[in-house]
C-alpha cells in the first residue's frame, strides 16, 4: 500500500533507472526527485526539472537529503536544507548548461570556452564547500569566489541579477521593498564602478644587471624621490649583486623583492620617481690592475631613474630595463639622480652603451591585508617590506615604529700635510649606555639585515665630500636613553698597502637630558682628531666633549673656527619618542605646577601625531589636572578636551577614535568630570546667541558626541561609586542643558548668520549623543529630548538656508540611530520625522536626503499586524502618499542630467522613491485603503489621486524603471501594483460609473492594466521552465488576474462602453496578442461586445474595423502574435473556458454577415501580417522579405483601401529592393506612389522621410529618384518617357535651366541605350506546394524573373538556400491535392520562355539588336513551357508520326518586369501541337534560321564562316541521312492522306517548307563558296555533293514552279527582298487546325535514326536530342529516346548554353557568339554585359498580340538545343541569329507560325495578322495581292515577331535535330499586310471565331484572335499601374506591367518617338470603356 512519505522528501539519484517497470519513471544520475509516497522498497515521486511526469522508482537507487516543506500538501514545494549558496550553485549550473551549448551552436566560442572554464572553477569550489573542512575564513572566501563567478556567468548570459546578503540568495518576501532594492543598487553599484583605493603600493624585484666592465661585486640601492621637493618619500631598499650581476642569494626571494608600502594618492604623480643608485665594492679606481692590495672600497657606480607615472597604464609585473648613467665628475656623485631627473646631460653620460639594469615593477593598490589575500604567493614567498619616511596618511593605533633614519650628507677636511686630497671613508657605529656597540642596528636598508657597523662611499682625492647616504638606525625605545652614534673618518691609501688611516671622529647623543630625542634636521658635528691607534673603546672620555656646533658655548672659539666639519641629517619617526618639549612639560604636570597654565596653552600648538602618540596620558592628564583645580584649570582643561577630540576628527588621526573609545570604557576614571564638563558646556551654549565669534563654539559643538561621552561614563562612575546618589540633580542638570540647548536652535537667522552655523554644527553631531544618553535614560525620555529638540527648530526657513540641508542629515542620522529602531521611541518621533519631510518634499528639496530617510523608516516596519505598525503605516500614508506620488512624477519628468555621476544620482533618488512607494503599498492593508479612500472629501481630489497613482504604475512599469536584469525587483512591482489596482478598481466603480462616469479615470486604468499585461517581465513564455515555475509558484500568472480585472471593469461599464470604442480596441488588441490562452478567452469576448456596441450606435462598426486593422499591423511588426491567435479569432471551435470563440459569438448576431466578412479580413490581414513578421526577423533573405511585403502591399490597396498603411508599405518595399540592388523594381514600386500624386500646388503634410511641400515638388522629387533608379536597373527606355513627363512640366513654367538638363539626361539615356550592353534575364516558373509555406506562397505557382547570369541550376540552388526544408519535386506534372495539403514544402522549378507583347519593333528591319533586346525581355505577361509526348503507338522506325507537344502557357496578374522579380499566375492553359504542325514548325525555323546566317555572312557580319558552315552541315546531312525522308514517311504517305483528309492543306505546307529549305541551300551553298577558306574547301565540296544527294533522294530535280518564280537571289544581301506574291495551294480549312499547334520546338530526333533533320558538321554529329514518353519537360541529351529522362535543361549549364544570336546576347558581333556560352558562365553579375532586362515604354495596345506562353525562358536555357550544341558550344554550333531576321510572311494556316522568307510567295489563305494584331509600321490598307515583303535587311535583329521570341529556338539558341520550334509570329509586317477582319484574299480566313467557337474549333488554342481580347477584357487590371489614371496631357505608351490590357482591333501604329513627346503618358481609359479600373483611391492622398 501507497503511504505518504514524512520525512524522505528529496533525493538525488545515484545511478540511472530506465523505468521499464510499469509506471516506472526513468532515472538519470544527478537528478534530483522530489518523493510524494513509498512501498516496500518502491518511491513514487517525480524529477524537479520536469514535475509533470509522475512515477515510481527503487529507494535503493536515491540518496535522500534533508529539506524542509513549504505549503504541506498536494502542492508543496521542498527546499533542500543544504547551504543557500549550493542549492543557488546547483540550479544556476543547470540553467548556464542549456545556454552554454547554445554558445556552441551561436559560434559564440570564446564565451563558450570562459564560461567553460568558470562552470568548472565553480563545481571545484563547490565541493570544497560540500566537503566541509575549511576554516570559517577560507569558506567565506570560497563562497565570495563563488558569488562572484555566478554572477559574472548570469552578466555574461543576460540573466538575472540575484540579491544577495552574506552571499545568501534573499527571498524577496522576506525583508522590506527598500531593502531589497538598495541591496539590487548595491550589487549593481558593485558590479559598475569599482570604489578606487587610497593606498598603492610598489612592488620591484631586482633582475640583473647587465654590463660589459663587471667584475666587481655590486649593491643596489632603490628608493622613491620626489623630485618637486627634492627629497627622498621612502627608506632604501639594498640588494647585493655578485661579479655576475645577479643577486647574491638568489634562493632568498626576500633579498631581491620588495614592496615599498603606503603610498598616497598624491604620490602617485609624474614627478615621482624610482631612482637606484648602484655602488661597485673592489679597487679604488675602476681601472685599476689588480694587485696585492685586498683593501675594498665602496665606490659610485652608476644611477637610474623611471618616473612613477610610468608604471601607473601598467598592470602586470613589466620587466623594466632601466639605462644606467655615470656622472662625469666624481664630486657630483651625490646629485646625479636630480641631474638625470632635470635632464642636465652635461653632467652625467651612459655608463657604457650596453649596460641596463633589469628590474620588475609593478603598483598594487588597496590595503596591505587586502593584497596578502590577493598576492599570497607573494608574501608567502618572502617580500621585503620598505617603508615611507615618515608616518603615512592614516596612522593605526597598534602601529609600533621607531627608527631613526641618518643621512650622511658632507664633510669638510683639511689636507692633512698632503699634497693632494684625501680618500675619507666613514663608519659608522651605534653604542649603548654602556659604550657597547649594538649588534645589528645599523641597517643600510631593508631587504638586508642590520650590520654592527656601517662604511660609506669613498670619493676620490676630495677634501668636501658629499655622501648623501642615508642609514636607518632601528633601535629599541628602552635603549634609546644614552646611546649615541659614533662617525669615524679615515683616509684610505691608494699605495700598495691599501691602509685606512683613522684621522678623526664625531658623535651624537641620540635622546637629551630632558627626555627629548635628537631633533629632526641638520646637524653640523664637530670633527675630533686624534690618531691611528687612538683608543675610542672608553666612550666616557670623548662623551663629555661637545658634539655639534650649534650647541657650543660661547667661549669656545677654538673648535668653533675650525675648517673642519661634518654634517648629517637625523630623521626619528617614532611611535614612542618625542622631540617636544612642551609635550614633556604637560605630561610631567605635577613636577612643574606652576607650568600647567602654560602647558595647556601650548597643547594645541603640538603636532598632532605627537598627541596620539600620548593619547592615554595626555587624557589622563587633563583629567587628573580636572579633579585636582576644576576651578582654576576647569575652562582650559575642557578646551584642551575639545581640541584632542576634534584632532581624532582628521582622517589622517580617526582610527584613534577607538582608542579613545576603549579609554573611556576601561581607563577613565573621572568619576566626578561630569559636573564641571555639563557646567562648561552649557556656559559654551548659553554664550552662542550673543557671542560674537562662534568659531570656538563651533569647535565645542562638534565635540560634543565625546564629551557626552565623558560626561556619561563619568556619572556612570560615580553612581557606581555612590550607589546611585545626586541622581535627581544629574537630571536636572541634564535637562537644564537640553532648553539651553532648545532656546539656540530656536532662534530664527539669516541663512549666512553665525548662529546659523552654529545651529547646524550642533545639528550635525547631535545624533551621535542619543547611544550616549540611551545608557542613563529610558528610551521614551530620550526619544522625547530628541523630539523637543528637533521640534524647537524654525519651521519656515528659507530654501537657500544651509540649515535646511543639515536639519534632513540629522532627521536621517536619527532615523538610522538605534533608537529610532525601538518601537516605543518611533512612535513618539514618527510625527516630527515626517513632519520635516513632508515639508521638504512638498517642495523638491534635498531629494537624495529624503529618499534615504524614507527608505530607512519603512525598512523597520515589519509586516506585523500589532497596533504600533499598523498606526505607523496610517500616519506614512496620512502625510507621504500624496506627495510621494507626486515626487516621483515630477522627477520622472524631469530631464535626465548629462554628467555620468548626475545621472547615476538621478537614478538612484528615482529607484529609491520607487521602492518607498512600493514598500508603502505593500504595507497597507484593507483597512488602510478604506481610510485613504474615505479622507478624500469631494470626487475631483479622489479623481486626482486615481490619475496620479495610475500615472505612476505606469511609469514604474517602463522598461527603463530599472535595469534589464532587475526580474526580482520588477516582479514584486508588479505584485504591488496589481494588489492595489484591485483594492482601487472598486473604488473607481463606485465613484465614477453611471452619471459620475469620468472617462479620464477609466481610460487610465484601462491603460495602465494594458501595459501592464505586456510588459516583457511577465511573458512566462519567454522564460527558462526553471525561472517559470518559480515565478508562477510566488505569484501565479498575474496577467491573467489583471485580464480578468479588465474583463469585469468592462462588463460593468454598461452603455459607457461606447466611450471607449474605438480607442480601446488597439490596446485591448495587444493584449489578446500575449500567447496565454486563458487571458485571451477572457479578453476576445470584449471585442464581440465593442462590435455589438458599435452596431447598435451606428448601424455598422467601420471604427471597429478600422482601427482593429491599423492597431494589427503596428502590433505584428513589432513582432507579437502567433499562428493559434488567428484560429483564435478565426476558429469555429469553442476555446476552454467559459467563452466560444469570436466567430461562434458573432454568429448569432443579427449583424453576422458583416461580423464574419470582418474576422475574415482581420484573419487574412494577420495571415499577411504573420508572414510579413515572419520574414523581416533577422537573417531571412531578401526575396522573402519582398514577396511578403508585395502581398502586404496588395492586401491594403485592393482589399482594404488603406491609403496610408499602402503608401508605408510603398516605401518599406522600395527600400528592401535597394538594399537587394533591384533598381527596376525599386522605380515600379515608387512609381506607385507617384501616380498617387498630380502636377498641382496643394501643400502635403510631412510624412516618413518628406518635408514639408507641394505637391507638385513630391512628385518631381519622385520623378527624379525613379528616373535614376531606372538609369541604375538600365531600364533606360522607362526613364525616358519620365523624362519628357517632366520636361513638359518644366516647359509650362518655362524653367528652361530645369528643361535644358531635362533634356540632356534624356539624351544620356538613349545613348546609354545604344552603347551599353544588357543582360537578357532567364525566367522561372516556381511551385510552392504543401502547407509550411507562408500564405502569400502555399500552394500557389509564380513567375520569377532570375537574376543576371543566373541559369536554372544556380536559380534552383537558391531556392533551396531560401526554403531550406522545402524539397524539390523532380517532374513538372500539376501536382495532385496530397501535396497540397502535406504538412511541407515543395518546390517545383523549370524554365519557361517569355511571350513578347511588342511585336511591331521586334519585326521592323534596321532597329539595332540592343533596342530589340529590351521589348523581347519587358513587359511580359505570358510565358510558355513546351513538354513532348507520344501519342498512341511509337513507331519505332520513326518517331515523327507521334510526337506531339502539350504547350502551357502561364499567364502573370502583372506583368515582368514590375514591383516585384516575381508575380503569381493567374491563368494556365494548354494546347496540343500535332506531330504534323510540328514538323511544319521545326522546318521554318530552321529555314529562318538558315535565312539569318547567310543574310549575315552577305552583310560581312560574321567575322568567321564556321556558324554558317555548321548549319549547313546540319541541316544537310540529317536530311541525307533521313531527316526530311522520316516527314516524307510519316506524312507524305497515302495511309495518313487517307485518315486525316483536314490535314491536306498542311501537308501541302509542309511540302512546300522543304522544297523552300532545298532552295534555301543551293542559294546557302552559293553564298558558302564565296567566303569559304581554303582548308574548308574539300568540306565545301562535301556538302555540295551531299545536297545534291539531299534533293534526289527528296525527289526535287527542279524547283517547282512557284518556287523558281522568284528569284533565288537576295537583293540588299537578304532573301526577304523578293516582292512576289506567293499564291497559297493549302486549303482555307488549314486555319481552324493550326491553333492546336504552338510556337515552341521539340527536339524529337532520335541520336541513331537516319531521319534525323538536323547533323552536325562533325560525323557524330547527327547526335539529336531524343525524349521518352515519359519525360515531361524537355529533351536531354540521351542516347535513345525512350530512356531520354527529364534534366533541368532549362538551366543551360556552360556547356548547353549554346551561341545563340550575338544580339540576343548582347554581344554586337556574330563572331564572338561561340565563345558567349563559356564566357557567360564564368563572369560576374557585374562584369556580365546587361541587355534587355527591364520593361519598355508601350502602348498598351501592344500588348495585343495573343501570346503562346514559351517553353523556356533565355536563350541559354532552352530545352530544345541540339546534341551537339549541348556538349559543346563551338564555333561551329548554328546560330539562332536566323531568327532575327525578319520573316516575308506567314501562311495562314499555319495560323500565326513564322513563314520563312525564301521565295516569295503570295499569302496563302487567312494571314494571321489580324489573329496577331502585330503593330506594323506598313499601312493597313494595303491589300494583299499588292502586298511585298519589305526589303530584308542586313540587320540581324530587324524582324522579330512574338512568336520569335517566345520562341526558345530562336531567342535560346536551340537549333536542336531540327525540330526546334519556332514561336508564331505576326506575318503581316513580314509581307507587308495587315488583313482587316472581313478582308479576306483568294483563300481567305474563315470569319473569326466566338469565344466558344474558338474553343470548340481550336479546342486546344489559347492564341485564336477572337479569344484573345474577351480575355483580356475580363482579366482585372493590374492594381498599380503608373497609367490607370485619366491623365489628358500626353498619352505616352506605358512603361509596365502596370500597363492597360490591350483592345481586340488592331490599335493604330504607334507615333514615331518624336511625335511621342506630344501624348500623354497616361493612356486615356475613356478611348477603351472595356478596360476595368481599378477601385479608386480617396483623394487624402494629398495628406500625404
Amino acid at each position: 500500500m501507497w503511504i505518504p512519505t514524512e520525512h524522505e522528501k528529496y533525493g538525488v539519484v545515484l545511478a540511472s533507472f530506465r523505468g521499464t517497470v510499469q509506471h516506472g519513471l526513468p532515472l538519470e544520475i544527478g537528478d534530483t526527485v522530489q518523493i510524494l509516497e513509498k512501498c516496500e522498497g518502491w518511491y513514487r515521486g517525480f524529477i524537479l526539472k520536469n514535475p509533470n511526469a509522475k512515477g515510481i522508482f527503487p529507494c535503493s537507487y536515491i540518496h535522500l537529503k534533508n529539506a524542509h516543506i513549504k505549503n504541506k500538501g498536494q502542492f508543496e514545494t521542498v527546499i533542500p536544507t543544504e547551504d543557500s549558496v549550493i542549492t543557488e550553485m546547483t540550479s544556476t549550473l543547470r540553467d548556464w548548461g542549456a545556454m552554454w551549448k547554445q554558445l556552441y551552436v551561436k559560434n559564440e566560442g570564446d564565451l563558450f570556452h570562459r564560461l567553460w572554464h568558470v562552470m568548472n572553477e565553480i563545481l571545484d569550489l563547490r565541493r570544497q564547500v560540500l566537503v566541509g573542512h575549511l576554516t570559517h575564513d577560507r569558506m567565506r572566501d570560497v563562497k565570495q569566489h563563488i558569488t562572484a563567478r555566478l554572477d559574472w556567468g548570469n552578466e555574461q548570459l543576460g540573466l538575472d541579477l540575484v540579491p544577495r546578503r552574506e552571499f545568501s540568495m534573499v527571498d524577496p518576501d522576506e525583508i522590506s521593498v527598500t531593502e531589497l532594492y538598495r541591496l539590487m543598487e548595491h550589487r549593481h553599484r558593485k558590479k559598475e564602478t569599482p570604489v578606487p583605493a587610497s593606498t598603492h603600493h610598489l612592488f620591484v624585484h631586482m633582475k640583473s644587471l647587465m654590463s660589459a666592465n663587471l667584475g666587481e661585486e655590486l649593491e643596489v640601492f632603490f628608493h622613491i624621490y620626489d623630485g618637486r621637493e627634492n627629497r627622498p618619500l621612502s627608506e632604501r631598499f639594498f640588494v647585493r649583486l655578485n661579479k655576475s650581476g645577479v643577486p647574491k642569494s638568489p634562493e632568498k626571494t626576500e633579498r631581491q623583492c620588495t614592496l615599498f608600502v603606503d603610498l598616497g594618492s598624491s604620490d602617485l604623480r609624474k614627478d615621482v620617481y624610482i631612482v637606484v643608485h648602484i655602488i661597485r665594492i673592489g679597487r679604488m679606481g675602476a681601472g685599476e690592475k689588480k694587485n696585492l692590495c685586498s683593501v675594498q672600497y665602496r665606490r659610485p657606480f652608476g644611477c637610474a631613474v623611471v618616473s612613477i607615472a610610468n608604471l601607473l597604464t601598467a598592470d602586470s609585473k613589466d620587466d623594466h630595463l632601466l639605462k644606467v648613467y655615470a656622472c662625469n665628475t666624481e664630486s657630483e656623485w651625490y646629485q646625479i639622480h636630480e641631474n638625470i631627473i632635470k635632464k642636465a646631460n652635461s653632467r652625467y653620460n651612459l655608463s657604457g652603451s650596453n649596460t641596463g639594469l633589469s628590474v620588475a615593477l609593478q603598483l598594487l593598490h588597496g590595503d596591505i591585508e587586502q593584497l596578502r589575500r590577493e598576492y599570497m604567493v607573494l608574501f608567502t614567498r618572502g617580500v621585503s617590506i620598505t617603508r615611507k619616511l615618515g608616518f603615512s596618511d592614516i596612522i593605526m593605533p597598534g602601529e609600533m615604529r621607531n627608527d631613526l633614519y641618518v643621512t650622511l650628507e658632507k664633510g669638510e677636511f683639511e689636507k692633512g700635510g698632503k699634497s693632494v686630497a684625501r680618500n675619507v671613508e666613514i663608519t659608522v657605529y651605534v653604542l649603548d649606555i654602556d659604550g657597547q656597540i649594538l649588534k645589528s642596528h645599523v641597517a643600510a636598508g631593508s631587504g638586508e639585515p642590520g650590520g654592527d657597523e656601517y662604511h660609506s662611499l669613498v670619493l676620490y682625492h676630495n677634501n668636501s665630500p658629499r655622501w648623501a647616504e642615508q642609514i636607518k638606525l632601528p633601535i629599541p625605545v628602552d635603549m634609546f636613553r644614552g646611546s649615541h652614534v659614533r662617525f669615524e673618518f679615515r683616509h684610505c691609501s691608494t699605495k700598495d698597502k691599501g691602509e685606512k688611516k683613522l684621522f678623526g671622529y664625531s658623535f651624537v647623543p641620540l635622546m637629551q637630558e630632558d627626555g627629548r630625542t635628537l631633533p629632526d634636521g641638520t646637524h653640523e658635528l664637530i670633527i675630533h682628531k686624534c690618531e691611528e691607534n687612538t683608543n675610542l673603546a672608553d666612550c666616557s672620555r670623548y662623551l663629555k666633549l661637545p658634539f655639534s656646533k650649534a650647541n657650543l658655548p660661547c667661549n669656545n672659539q677654538s673648535l668653533k673656527g675650525t675648517k673642519e666639519s661634518f654634517w648629517i641629517t637625523s630623521f626619528l619617526c617614532s611611535t614612542k619618542l618625542t622631540q617636544n618639549g612642551d609635550m614633556l612639560d604637560l605630561l610631567k604636570w605635577r613636577a612643574h605646577p606652576e607650568r600647567i597654565n602654560d602647558s595647556l596653552s601650548k597643547l594645541k600648538e603640538i603636532d598632532g601625531s605627537e598627541i596620539v602618540k600620548f593619547l592615554q596620558d595626555t587624557l589622563d592628564t587633563l583629567f587628573g589636572i580636572l579633579d585636582e583645580s576644576s576651578q582654576r584649570y576647569g575652562l582650559k582643561v575642557f578646551d584642551s578636551l575639545v581640541h584632542i577630540i576634534n584632532l581624532l576628527q582628521d582622517s589622517k588621526f580617526q582610527h584613534f577614535k577607538p582608542v579613545m573609545d576603549t579609554y573611556i570604557e576601561s581607563h577613565f576614571a573621572g568619576a566626578l568630570s561630569y559636573r564641571d564638563l555639563i557646567k562648561v558646556l552649557k556656559w559654551y551654549v548659553d554664550r552662542i546667541v550673543d557671542a560674537e565669534h562662534q568659531d570656538h563654539i563651533q569647535q565645542v559643538l562638534k565635540a560634543s558626541e565625546y564629551i557626552f561621552k565623558y560626561i556619561i561614563q563619568s556619572r556612570r562612575l560615580f553612581s557606581l561609586a555612590t550607589g546611585g546618589q545626586n541622581e535627581e540633580e544629574f537630571r536636572v542638570c541634564i535637562h537644564e542643558l537640553f532648553m539651553s540647548i532648545r532656546f539656540f536652535l530656536s532662534q530664527e537667522n539669516k541663512g549666512t548668520s553665525p548662529v546659523t552655523q552654529t545651529q547646524a554644527v550642533f545639528l550635525r553631531t547631535f545624533p551621535a549623543v542619543y547611544g550616549e544618553l540611551l545608557k542613563i535614560f529610558t528610551v521614551r525620555e530620550v526619544a522625547g529630548f530628541v523630539r523637543d529638540t528637533l521640534g524647537s527648530l524654525p519651521a519656515t526657513a528659507h530654501a537657500e538656508c544651509p540649515l535646511e540641508a543639515v536639519k534632513l542629515q540629522c532627521i536621517a542620522k536619527t532615523v538610522e540611530s538605534q533608537l529610532y529602531t525601538n518601537p516605543d521611541s518611533r512612535c513618539i518621533l514618527l510625527p516630527v520625522v515626517l513632519r520635516l519631510l513632508q515639508a521638504h518634499m512638498q517642495e523638491q528639496r534635498d531629494l537624495v536626503m529624503c529618499g534615504r530617510i524614507l527608505t530607512s523608516m519603512l525598512s523597520l516596519i515589519k509586516k506585523e499586524e500589532n497596533s504600533t505598525a499598523v498606526k505607523e503605516v496610517e500616519l506614512i500614508v496620512e502625510s507621504l502618499l500624496g506627495v510621494l506620488l507626486r515626487t516621483i512624477l515630477e522627477i520622472t519628468n524631469r530631464p535626465q542630467p548629462t554628467g555620468p555621476a548626475l545621472r547615476l544620482q538621478f537614478q538612484d533618488v528615482t529607484g529609491e522613491f520607487v521602492a518607498c512607494l512600493l514598500a508603502l503599498l505593500r504595507q497597507m492593508s484593507d483597512r488602510h485603503y478604506q481610510q485613504l479612500l474615505q479622507a478624500f472629501t469631494s470626487k475631483d481630489d479622489l479623481r486626482d489621486f486615481l490619475l496620479q497613482i495610475f500615472t505612476v504604475f505606469r511609469i514604474l512599469i517602463r522598461p527603463e524603471m530599472f535595469p534589464k536584469d532587475w526580474t526580482v525587483m520588477r516582479l514584486v512591482t508588479n505584485n504591488v501594483i496589481i494588489t492595489t489596482v484591485l483594492y482601487l478598481s472598486d473604488a473607481l466603480r463606485k465613484n465614477f460609473l453611471n452619471d459620475k462616469f469620468d472617462y479620464k479615470v477609466w481610460d487610465s486604468y484601462f491603460y495602465l492594466s494594458v501595459i501592464f499585461i505586456n510588459q516583457p517581465c511577465l511573458q512566462l513564455e519567454s522564460f527558462s521552465p526553471s525561472k517559470r515555475k518559480k515565478i508562477l509558484e510566488k505569484y501565479g500568472d498575474m496577467r491573467v488576474m489583471m485580464g480578468c480585472e479588465i474583463f469585469s471593469m468592462w462588463q460593468n461599464l454598461g452603455e459607457h462602453k461606447l466611450n471607449f470604442i474605438p480607442a480601446m480596441i488597439g490596446p485591448f488588441l495587444e493584449v489578446t496578442l500575449v500567447p496565454q490562452p486563458d487571458l485571451r478567452n477572457v479578453m476576445i469576448p470584449i471585442f464581440h461586445d465593442m462590435m455589438d456596441w458599435e452596431q447598435r450606435r451606428s448601424g455598422n462598426f467601420k471604427q471597429v474595423e478600422a482601427k482593429l486593422i491599423d492597431k494589427l499591423d503596428s502590433l505584428m511588426s513589432e513582432g507579437k502574435g502567433d499562428e493559434t491567435y488567428r484560429e483564435l479569432f478565426n476558429s469555429i471551435i469553442p476555446l476552454f473556458g467559459p467563452y466560444p470563440s469570436l466567430l461562434k459569438k458573432i454568429e448569432r448576431e443579427t449583424w453576422r454577415e458583416s461580423g464574419i466578412s470582418l474576422i475574415a479580413t482581420v484573419t487574412r490581414l494577420m495571415e499577411r501580417l504573420l508572414d510579413y513578421r515572419d520574414c523581416m526577423k533577422l537573417g531571412e533573405v531578401d526575396g522573402k522579405k519582398i514577396g511578403c511585403t508585395v502581398s502586404l502591399l496588395n492586401f491594403y490597396k485592393t482589399e482594404l483601401n488603406k491609403e496610408e498603411m499602402y503608401i508605408r508599405y510603398i516605401h518599406k518595399l522600395y527600400d528592401l529592393h535597394l538594399k537587394a540592388q533591384n533598381y527596376t523594381e525599386a522605380s515600379y514600386t515608387l512609381l506607385l506612389y507617384d501616380e498617387l500624386l498630380e502636377w498641382s500646388e496643394r501643400p502635403l503634410r510631412e510624412f516618413l522621410n518628406y518635408p514639408m511641400q507641394s505637391e507638385w515638388q513630391r512628385k518631381e522629387y519622385l520623378h527624379l529618384t525613379i528616373v535614376q533608379n531606372f538609369d541604375r536597373g538600365k531600364c533606360w527606355e522607362n526613364g525616358i518617357i519620365l523624362c519628357r513627363e517632366l520636361a513638359d512640366q518644366y516647359e509650362s513654367y518655362y524653367d528652361y535651366r530645369n528643361l535644358s538638363k531635362m533634356r540632356m539626361m534624356e539624351a544620356s539615356l538613349y545613348d546609354k541605350i545604344m552603347d551599353q550592353q544588357r543582360l537578357e534575364p532567364e525566367f522561372f516558373r516556381v511551385g510552392f506546394y504543401g502547407k509550411k509555406f507562408p500564405f502569400f506562397l502555399r500552394n500557389k505557382e509564380f513567375v520569377c524573373r532570375g537574376h543576371d547570369y543566373e541559369r536554372l541550376e544556380a536559380f534552383q540552388q537558391r531556392m533551396l538556400n531560401e526554403f531550406p526544408h522545402a524539397i524539390a519535386m523532380q517532374h513538372v506534372n500539376q501536382p495532385d491535392q496530397t501535396i497540397y495539403q502535406a504538412e511541407a514544402q515543395y518546390l517545383q522549378i523549370y524554365a519557361v520562355t517569355p511571350i513578347p507583347e511588342s511585336q511591331d519593333v521586334l519585326q521592323r528591319d534596321g532597329v539595332p539588336d540592343n533596342i530589340k533586346s529590351f521589348y523581347k525581355f519587358n513587359h511580359i505577361w505570358r510565358f510558355r513551357y513546351d513538354r513532348p509526348f507520344h501519342k498512341g503507338t511509337k513507331d519505332k522506325e520513326n518517331e515523327f508520326k507521334s510526337l506531339w507537344v502539350e504547350r502551357t502557357t502561364l499567364t502573370l496578374v502583372q506583368s515582368l518586369p514590375g514591383i516585384s522579380r516575381w508575380f503569381e499566375v493567374e491563368k494556365r492553359e494548354l494546347v496540343e501541337v500535332s506531330p504534323l504542325e510540328n514538323a511544319i514548325e521545326v522546318i521554318e525555323n530552321k529555314n529562318l534560321q538558315l535565312r539569318t546566317l547567310i543574310t549575315q555572312c552577305q552583310s560581312r557580319q560574321m567575322q568567321n564562316i564556321n556558324p554558317l558552315t555548321m548549319c549547313l552541315n546540319g541541316v544537310i546531312d540529317a536530311a541525307v541521312n533521313g531527316g526530311l525522308a522520316r516527314y516524307q514517311e510519316a506524312f507524305f504517305v497515302k495511309d495518313y492522306i487517307m485518315n486525316h483528309p483536314e490535314d491536306g492543306e498542311k501537308i501541302g505546307r509542309l511540302r512546300e517548307l522543304m522544297f523552300e529549305q532545298a532552295h534555301i541551300l543551293e542559294y546557302g551553298l552559293a553564298v558558302h563558296e564565296k567566303f569559304v577558306p581554303q582548308d574548308m574547301r574539300p568540306l565545301h565540296k562535301k556538302l555540295v555533293d551531299q545536297f545534291h544527294l539531299m534533293k534526289s533522294s527528296l525527289g526535287i530535280q527542279e524547283f517547282p514552279a512557284y518556287v523558281r518564280a522568284s528569284p533565288v537571289h537576295f537583293t540588299n544581301g537578304s532573301p526577304r527582298t523578293c516582292r512576289t506574291s506567293v499564291p497559297s495551294i493549302i486549303s482555307p480549312d488549314g486555319g481552324r487546325g493550326i491553333a492546336r499547334r504552338s510556337p515552341l520546338s521539340y527536339p524529337a530526333v532520335n541520336r541513331y535514326s537516319s531521319s534525323s533533320l538536323s547533323s552536325q558538321a562533325s560525323n557524330e554529329v547527327s547526335n539529336i536530342t531524343g525524349q521518352s514518353e515519359s519525360s515531361d519537360e524537355v529533351f536531354n541529351m540521351q542516347p535513345s529516346p525512350s530512356t531520354s529522362s527529364l534534366s533541368s535543361n532549362h538551366s543551360a549549364s556552360p556547356n548547353v548554353t549554346s551561341s545563340a544570336p550575338s544580339s540576343a546576347r548582347g554581344s554586337p558581333q556574330m563572331a564572338d557568339k561561340h565563345k558567349h556560352s563559356r564566357e557567360n558562365a564564368c563572369l560576374s553579375p557585374r562584369e556580365r554585359p546587361v541587355s534587355a532586362i527591364f520593361p519598355n515604354p508601350l502602348d498598351p495596345a501592344q500588348r495585343a498580340a495573343p501570346h503562346h506562353i514559351g517553353d523556356t525562358t533565355l536563350p541559354r536555357s532552352d530545352p530544345n538545343l541540339s546534341a551537339p550544341d549541348k556538349v559543346r558550344p563551338t564555333p561551329s554550333s548554328w546560330s539562332l541569329d536566323s531568327v532575327k531576321e525578319g520573316i516575308p510572311h506567314f501562311s495562314d494556316s499555319v495560323g500565326k507560325s513564322l513563314c520563312p522568307p525564301v521565295p516569295p510567295r503570295p499569302p496563302y489563305s487567312g494571314s494571321s495578322a489580324k489573329t496577331m494584331r502585330s503593330q506594323s509600321p506598313v499601312p493597313t490598307s494595303r491589300s494583299p495581292q499588292k502586298s511585298t515583303a519589305p526589303p530584308f535587311t542586313p540587320s540581324p535583329t530587324e524582324c522579330q515577331s512574338a512568336g520569335l521570341v517566345s520562341n526558345s529556338p530562336v531567342l535560346s539558341g536551340s537549333y536542336s535535330s531540327g525540330i526546334s520550334s519556332l514561336s508564331r509570329c505576326s506575318v503581316s509586317e513580314a509581307s507587308g499586310t495587315e488583313l482587316p477582319s472581313g478582308d479576306h484574299p483568294g483563300h481567305a480566313l474563315p470569319p473569326p471565331a466566338s469565344a466558344g467557337a474558338a474553343t470548340t474549333t481550336m479546342p486546344n488554342s489559347v492564341s485564336s484572335g477572337s479569344d484573345e481580347p474577351i480575355r483580356r477584357e475580363n482579366k482585372t487590371p493590374p492594381p498599380y499601374s503608373v497609367y490607370e489614371r485619366n491623365n489628358p496631357r500626353r498619352p505616352v505608351p506605358l512603361p509596365h506591367s502596370l500597363s492597360i490590357p490591350p483592345q481586340a482591333d488592331p490599335p493604330a501604329l504607334p507615333p514615331k518617338p518624336h511625335q511621342l513627346r506630344t501624348g500623354s503618358m497616361k493612356l486615356d481609359p475613356a478611348s477603351d470603356p472595356r478596360v476595368p479600373r481599378p477601385r479608386p483611391l480617396p483623394r487624402k492622398v494629398s495628406q500625404l
